[in-house]
């Protein structure tokens, strides 16, 4: 598997997975209706998780262009090899939306609320503040990218012993996003991942959703703009005590 395949494959898994927990509690007539916050961020946590699982050996498992800028800036990882990332993981994200609406397009046709239906493709703030909101994502995509850059390049010294995701595997960064989204995504719904919000976004505009409301293209910048600041913040900083 290439490391392209690879970011395609782990991304779409963690949008399928995500962007299903999502239907599965929104949508009306599903099995897990209304079961809440809880249900999501934690099915979120286990999407990064079951991504990073796949793509990980092959690719590094970025899943998320913030991560790969951030790796960039911090000198982690090659600035020639960011785009192609980061058109794989639009890649990913867009097919893993499309199929979670495959899925649920009975539950799609039985809802009536719009706004509802577009926050299974993606992110919009609870209350409406463009300062706080990128904000927000900027705080959320910094905890994010600053920890992912301590799981991999983390030691304990004499003797030197690593304890980043090469002795730990994947687990750690669901555990990260879990913890995100139960602590700082109650403002935005914790996008932290322009290609998680922007690519499904773009497939909400193209399907056919019945009584769909607008695609709020006058927000879609703050989850793409504040993510990206957050990461470098996170990999100057990361540079600045390494």
């Amino acid at each position: 598997m290439t490391p392209f395949i690879a970011e395609i494959i782990g991304t779409f898994l963690l949008l399928l997975l995500g962007g299903g927990v999502v239907a599965n509690v929104v949508l009306e007539k599903t099995k897990s209706n209304d079961h809440g916050w809880m249900v999501i961020t934690t099915a979120w946590g286990l999407a990064v998780f079951i991504g990073v699982s796949v793509a990980g050996p092959y690719s590094g498992a970025h899943l998320n262009p913030a991560v790969s800028i951030g790796l960039a800036v911090a000198n982690k990882f090659d600035w020639a090899l960011v785009p192609g990332y980061v058109l794989a993981q639009f890649i990913g994200a867009m097919l893993g939306a499309l199929i979670v609406w495959m899925m649920y397009k009975d539950h799609f046709d039985v809802t009536k609320d719009g706004e509802t239906k577009r926050a299974i493709f993606c992110t919009a703030p609870a209350i409406r503040n463009p300062l706080s909101n990128i904000f927000s994502e900027i705080v959320g995509t910094f905890v994010l990218v600053f920890v992912v850059l301590y799981f991999t390049g983390a030691s304990i010294l004499e003797p030197e012993t690593p304890i980043g995701l090469g002795s730990l595997g994947a687990l750690p960064v669901g555990f990260l996003v879990w913890g995100i989204g139960l602590s700082l995504g109650g403002t935005t719904g914790y996008a932290i991942n322009p290609a998680r919000d922007l690519g499904p976004r773009i497939i909400h505009t193209i399907l056919p959703i019945k009584e769909k409301a607008s695609n709020d293209w006058a927000y879609a910048w703050i989850p793409v703009v504040g993510p990206i600041i957050g990461a470098v913040l996170a990999a100057l900083l990361m540079l600045a005590i390494s």
